[in-house]
């Protein structure tokens, strides 16, 4: 069992074509996509057209969603609800049709993993899974092995022992044969634990790892001011935040 799972592009067709590099360095023949294609960044129909060109499997993200009005865009900020107002008038109707068609969760029985944009507890609501005991809650809300999401643009591996004990892992772990995971890939285009490279996470067998890669952000910025994007938008992607 060899597969890439990445989350969160967000427009960001450099660092999604750095990523797909990588992924085809590794010879890596299967992509998850776990959602967000669009908002933020600049490029969102080529970045649609990759995605489904290249995923075995496309989930929905919340900004997805909103750029095809399937999702009330009143508890965006400002700059999300700017960014999205922009991707909505950019996208073509193939686009919208690729958007349409992402689905909220899958699992790939045969890796006894379940996928998910938010979290596996109401994932419609996008609710952030942020803690610990946010994990708790929603290690109820899924019966695989392994639950990988996004959203937060925060890479992470928690694993829950036979014995019900949380730890908290970053870049890889081996995957125990009594544990659980919820494994969070980080974002391709979006990165904001402080790291401004784009994230994604490689599950070989029993083993997961949080893989980092390098792109050109001033290329991207550049893009962006084009466009007209916020500038605070522009700045974060420097800073990972």
């Amino acid at each position: 069992m060899l597969y890439a799972v990445i989350s969160d592009v967000h427009s960001n067709l450099d660092a999604f074509e750095a990523v797909l590099n990588d992924i085809d360095r590794r010879r890596i023949r299967e992509i998850i996509f776990l959602g967000d294609a669009v908002g933020y960044g600049p490029e969102p129909n080529e970045c649609i057209e990759l995605l489904s060109g290249k995923c075995s499997t496309l989930l929905a993200g919340n900004h997805d969603w909103a750029a095809v009005g399937s999702t009330d865009i009143c508890c965006f900020n400002d700059y999300a609800r700017h960014a999205i107002e922009w991707t909505t008038e950019m996208i073509t109707d193939r686009s919208k049709a690729v958007l349409n068609s992402f689905v909220l969760s899958d699992e790939k029985k045969e890796a006894d993993a379940f996928f998910v944009h938010a979290t596996p507890k109401e994932p419609g609501e996008w609710h952030y899974l942020l803690s610990l005991g946010d994990a708790e809650v929603n290690f109820n809300y899924f019966d695989n092995k392994i639950c990988f999401l996004g959203h937060s643009h925060q890479p992470f591996i928690i694993e829950r022992m036979q014995s019900g004990e949380l730890v908290l892992l970053r870049g890889e772990a081996d995957m125990k044969p009594d544990s659980r995971y919820i494994i969070n890939a980080g974002s391709v285009g979006q990165p904001r634990d402080g790291d401004p490279r784009a994230c994604y996470a490689i599950v070989e067998y029993d083993r997961v790892e949080i893989v980092r890669i390098p792109y050109n952000i001033v290329n991207v910025q550049e893009k962006m001011r084009q466009a007209g994007l916020p500038h605070h938008l522009i700045e974060r992607l420097a800073l990972g935040r």
